[in-house]
């Protein structure tokens, strides 16, 4: 007899309902922009040149989008993933906001509360973002072409924005679970080594498959 269907909750409902809507909403946005702008100028791709282009980049776009899905849902949560999928930027910043507010909350994104967290830390990242690059352009416009320059003095910190951004992230997580740690970033150097244009949601999968797998295997021998 085969066995009836779990129903989701309310909350898991409106969730997974909400989110749907607003990534199709994106979806419209994104591609009417470049639809109006054919339509206003009456200026349309080749389709055979669209067709060939499609053709070389769409297996790894899409290999990229179902790992990153697979990879993202588990730590993010339903509402955290379906937000940071729309506002986008989600490894350099979605994601690290959220792993940080569900650890100072103490707990996960598998349960109802950590799923508010998630999202609640998501959304307010993306404000913030927007606030910040908004701020950032009206206030360092006239002068950001100096800061950036090669020969400025500070064009080093603009190179070494994201391996410090995550770096100070890494390192805490590092301390506290340095054995548990040693396989995933083993791992990620050696695929570096041999493929080091690898697309990063690709990278992320393969060291979290590893870091799973060790885990498991550490805690079976009881060294962790």
């Amino acid at each position: 007899m085969a066995k009836r269907k779990e129903k989701m909750s309310p909350y898991y409902e409106s969730v997974h309902r909400a989110g749907r809507i607003w990534t199709l909403g994106a979806l419209g946005v994104l591609l009417g922009v470049p639809v109006a702008i054919c339509l206003r100028f009456n200026a349309w791709p080749e389709m055979d040149a669209v067709f060939k282009a499609l053709v070389k980049v769409l297996p790894i776009y899409w290999g990229t989008a179902v790992i990153e899905v697979l990879t993202y849902t588990p730590m993010l949560g339903a509402g955290g993933t379906y937000l940071a999928f729309v506002t986008g930027n989600i490894t350099n910043l979605k994601m690290p906001c959220a792993l940080n507010a569900l650890e100072n909350a103490k707990t996960r994104a598998g349960r109802e509360e950590g799923e508010v967290i998630s999202t609640i830390s998501i959304g307010v990242s993306a404000i913030t973002t927007t606030v910040i690059i908004t701020a950032g352009v009206l206030l360092f416009a006239p002068f950001l072409g100096t800061l950036t320059d090669p020969d400025s003095v500070f064009s080093p910190a603009f190179t070494y924005i994201l391996p410090a951004l995550f770096g100070a992230l890494g390192a805490g997580y590092l301390r506290k679970h340095w054995r548990l740690s040693i396989l995933p970033v083993v791992a990620g150097v050696v695929v570096l080594l041999f493929s080091p244009t690898m697309a990063v949601g690709t990278l992320l999968f393969v060291t979290l498959v590893v870091s799973i797998g060790g885990a498991l295997l550490m805690l079976k021998l009881k060294w962790v």
